[in-house]
């Protein structure tokens, strides 16, 4: 079985690269941040300093708002690891500059939305931000394939944070805006997916086990923010981004997609993982399970009381 080096695999995904470019240039629509975003509805701070009252969004909305665009504020980071592991050339580098030139429209749109309403506490939206970004983001040293496992997973995940927040605020112009960012978040899971798909004709064994690995260790990017394990929680216990999503949403679609299961002709080791996978899954999905019992629970107690 042929073993491709981490150049020699980028340079066989080439064509995939150009021609999935080609694909997302012909379907991502031009949109402009500066509509979403009620600016009738702004005041100066200085004049009116900001007060909890003020937001039209539940603690949670916040928390999912806040979370999700400190989320997109490392933007730099990830411009960094992409371009370090795809390079600045060809097919490969045109698509980690656009890619970077439309996520860079999430925060600036995303931002504007909560300053102009007082959706949040600017001051603490900004101390976050300077946290978050200081701290900057670091995939470990991801191989090509690791990290198109990874974005493929990733990408798909943000989608769904995106589009449940916006769901979840109850506010037409918040779930307008969200969608709108959701929408570009999918074209870009797309095509990481098919670059992953391409992957497993190439080398099959070397890409199921780069899937194994970021399956088995996935991590939202935004799990430096100050105090990520607290708000995530309270995400998840609104449903807006929960284990249950997690394996029914984003692993097990597309593993589906990929057919991962059902591969064949792998080495030992591919073998070896796609089973913990399996295992994997199976563990995920019963705790999912507990987590919905419990929370089934309590609501029901709090319904009595």
């Amino acid at each position: 079985m042929t073993s491709f080096t981490d150049i020699d695999l980028l340079r066989e995904l080439e064509p995939v690269a150009e021609a999935n470019l080609n694909r997302h240039l012909g379907l991502a629509a031009e949109w402009m941040p500066h509509e979403y975003v009620p600016w009738s509805q702004g005041r100066d701070f200085d004049t009116l300093p900001w007060e909890p009252g003020q937001s039209r969004l539940s603690d949670i909305a916040q928390i999912a708002f806040e979370v999700n665009l400190l989320t997109e504020d490392n933007l730099p980071s990830y411009h960094r690891e992409i371009a370090s592991i795809f390079g600045r050339d060809g097919a490969w580098g045109t698509w980690v500059h656009r890619w970077t030139a439309e996520e860079g429209r999430h925060g600036i749109v995303m931002r504007d939305y909560l300053l102009v309403t007082r959706g949040v506490d600017p001051v603490s939206l900004e101390r976050g931000r300077m946290h978050q970004m200081e701290k900057g983001f670091d995939s470990g040293e991801k191989t090509p394939l690791r990290a198109i496992a990874y974005v493929s997973f990733q990408e798909l995940a943000t989608r769904i944070s995106h589009r449940n927040t916006g769901r979840f605020t109850q506010d037409p112009i918040a779930e307008k805006l969200l969608a709108r960012v959701a929408a570009d978040e999918n074209l870009h899971m797309i095509f990481y997916r098919n670059l992953l798909a391409a992957a497993l004709e190439i080398d099959p064994s070397a890409t199921v086990k780069a899937i194994a690995e970021e399956v088995m260790t996935f991590q939202m990017p935004g799990t430096g923010i100050d105090d990520f394990d607290r708000k995530a929680k309270r995400i998840a216990k609104a449903g807006i981004y929960d284990l249950r999503i997690h394996h029914d949403e984003v692993v097990t679609p597309l593993l589906r997609h990929w057919k991962f299961f059902e591969l064949e002709g792998l080495d030992a080791e591919a073998e070896q993982a796609r089973t913990n996978v399996g295992h994997y899954l199976t563990a995920l999905d019963d705790l999912a399970k507990k987590y919905e019992e419990k929370r089934e629970k309590a609501l029901t107690t709090a319904a009595s009381n």
